[in-house]
């Protein structure tokens, strides 16, 4: 009896949770089956766990079976989707397929870990396609909250699967290209057998935001103030990166970046053609010697991080920045969960000492890079798939967007 071609998804990580991505996919008959991983992401350890820093999912499944494995192919640079990849791939020594913003990154990764991973890092053009055994994945560029995010359109012999990846619509995102519409749009006319697809926003009406509408409003707030401005965000906005640049620019001040994330990042982005019309940062020992009401620092520790630049500088322990009464400390960034309580004392701290602390919640500082309903209704519309398969969110979110997708 002849056996059947079977197509299959197998999430490792990231579906039921909110980070630490990892999925499988395989095409072929059962005794013969071909794997491909799309990410290797991590999460972050909480209270809970004390004495563990990082958690990243159980590689074993897939290391069996690493002589039928076609390759790794990263579908953006956040840590919840690549920041696992010199911990496992040793185990699987396998090509790695990436986009170049992405690339540099994953360079930096194995050079901290002393792997040297030779010719096995294969840089994808935006929009390109690579054909790996059955499968023919395009990237497809999207808009999301880091350079280079990208939808996978994987081809079988079956059918087609969207990976949709981490995203939004944005319509200015302000730095990368904008969402690539017409491809989504002609993958859909093709016909779409399943689309695998963010639930992180799912419960959220109206629409996510563009990094545009936040820059006006960070300009409007910076403007108004006559000390030392402080900015914290996540390194890895490379537009919320660009929009403090052009502030700073704006309000005639000098721009610092403060920490090891943030110079990385921005070394990352210049070295891929992007921060190439912004004003030159100084090191952060030159800003000390320059008037309070002439700098904006940029940077890391905007969840509370112990040893985050932000938190050392609220405690008066970091050695190139200081703060006083009269500033301003702008948190452009949302509050993880899980994250409440010791964001919470670090703004007390501030409060404490007389500095002004501006965040989300008193202030429109801040978009989400992942789809609110809106969104989502964009997409289903473009692709028209003939199923759903949530991921990127814990239960209650896959649960709601099944319902979603039912209204569609």
């Amino acid at each position: 009896m002849s056996q059947k071609e079977q197509l299959i998804f197998c999430p490792l990580g990231g579906s039921g949770e909110i980070g630490m991505n990892m999925n499988l996919f395989s095409y072929g008959k059962p005794d013969n089956l071909k794997w491909l991983i799309v990410d290797i992401g991590v999460t972050f350890a909480d209270d809970t766990l004390p004495g563990i820093d990082l958690i990243y999912p159980d590689p074993g499944f897939i290391i069996d079976k690493k002589d039928d494995l076609l390759g790794i192919i990263l579908t953006h640079a956040h840590e919840d989707h690549i920041g696992a990849i010199a911990h496992i791939w040793p185990q699987l020594k396998c090509n790695i397929y990436a986009t170049p913003f992405t690339s540099v990154l994953i360079k930096e990764k194995f050079k901290e870990k002393k792997i040297e991973i030779g010719n096995n890092l294969k840089i994808v053009d935006l929009n390109g396609t690579i054909k790996l055994g059955a499968f023919k994945i395009e990237f497809v560029t999207l808009t999301h909250s880091i350079l280079e995010p990208n939808g996978l359109s994987i081809e079988t012999p079956v059918g087609t699967i969207l990976h949709t990846g981490d995203w939004k619509c944005d319509p200015n995102p302000l730095i990368g290209n904008t969402i690539n519409e017409k491809k989504l749009k002609q993958i859909g006319a093709q016909g779409v057998l399943a689309m695998i697809c963010d639930s992180t926003n799912v419960f959220n009406p109206g629409r996510a935001g563009s990094e545009l509408d936040v820059r006006q409003s960070l300009l409007k707030i910076m403007q108004n103030k006559n000390k030392r401005i402080v900015v914290t965000s996540f390194a890895s906005n490379v537009a919320r990166m660009e929009t403090i640049f052009y502030c700073a620019k704006r309000i005639e001040r000098q721009i610092s970046l403060v920490g090891r994330s943030m110079h990385r990042i921005y070394k990352a982005a210049r070295q891929c053609g992007y921060l190439k019309n912004v004003i030159d940062p100084i090191d952060p020992r030159e800003a000390k010697k320059i008037s309070k009401e002439k700098i904006v620092y940029l940077c890391t520790g905007s969840q509370g991080e112990p040893m985050g630049a932000m938190m050392r500088i609220a405690h008066y322990v970091h050695p190139d920045v200081f703060i006083e009464e009269g500033d301003t400390v702008i948190f452009s960034s949302k509050i993880i969960p899980g994250n409440e309580k010791k964001l919470y004392n670090l703004h007390n701290q501030l409060v404490k000492n007389g500095i002004e602390v501006i965040s989300e919640e008193n202030e429109f500082v801040h978009v989400s890079g992942h789809p609110n309903q809106e969104d989502l209704k964009d997409m289903y519309n473009w692709v028209k798939p003939k199923s759903i398969i949530p991921v990127h969110g814990e239960h209650r979110h896959m649960m709601e967007h099944i319902n979603f997708a039912k209204e569609m």
